[in-house]
């Protein structure tokens, strides 16, 4: 069966990134890889990389780009956003606190949906805010399985230490007290897409006063609980 579109400068891209799914990759390997002359192999490589469709790693192969993600992302949206709603509200519930959803856009992260603690002190953040990827508990999760090398750019200013997401990945979600803003404690975990891929982060936040300098103790089970029916709301859905 011709698996050709017929569009032969597409079609080769699309070798390109079939073989970079396998992991890192010289141009060497691309040409083995693909079969595809050394010069059309690189020149494409390139291409890709101009529009973060590939990148490079701290040795400089090829590898898949965050563009990538970013689609990834937008093609589950809606029926994550959809889910998002009612997980969040009963997290709020079980808490008592504030409740978010996070998304990484490029170098920030946005809070894309929300349930908000209805009286009292709280951590109040909007929808559609535009927060730091260098603080925070949901920072930390969104940073913590990414590749090396953007593991790296992104802990270069950040507040939190390589240590800190080698925890994260280890247990599974992270706390962060006065990390964001002083008096505020959160605790977050990974939404993740049917192939695995962390593409939100689930929040409580509230002040420190309730929450206490070990936040993870009280809400990370109720956290991890309401990322996982996200994910699997994702599984179900099949995006």
């Amino acid at each position: 069966m011709d698996n050709t579109s017929g569009v032969g400068v597409l079609d080769k891209a699309a070798l390109v990134l079939t073989a970079l799914e396998a992991g890192p990759a010289t141009l060497a390997t691309l040409v083995q890889q693909t079969g595809l002359a050394r010069p059309t192999a690189h020149r494409l490589a390139v291409a890709l990389e101009y529009h973060r469709l590939v990148g490079r790693d701290l040795q400089g192969r090829f590898i898949l780009g965050p563009r990538l993600g970013e689609l990834s992302a937008a093609a589950g949206e809606d029926r994550l956003l959809a889910t998002a709603g009612p997980v969040l509200a009963r997290l709020r519930d079980i808490t008592g606190e504030s409740a978010q959803l996070f998304r990484r856009q490029g170098d920030v992260r946005v809070c894309v949906a929300a349930a908000e603690r209805p009286t009292g002190l709280r951590d109040y953040v909007p929808v559609g805010s535009q927060l730091t990827m260098n603080a925070g508990s949901a920072a930390q999760v969104l940073l913590a399985w990414e590749d090396p090398d953007r593991v790296h750019r992104g802990l270069q200013h950040s507040t939190f230490s390589a240590a800190a997401l080698a925890s994260v990945r280890k247990r599974g979600w992270a706390q962060s007290v006065g990390e964001r803003e002083p008096g505020v404690a959160s605790v977050s975990a990974a939404v993740r897409s049917p192939s695995g891929k962390v593409v939100a982060a689930v929040s409580v936040s509230g002040p420190l006063e309730r929450l206490s300098r070990t936040p993870g103790r009280m809400h990370a089970p109720a956290v991890m609980a309401a990322a996982e029916r996200m994910s699997q709301s994702l599984r179900r859905s099949g995006e």
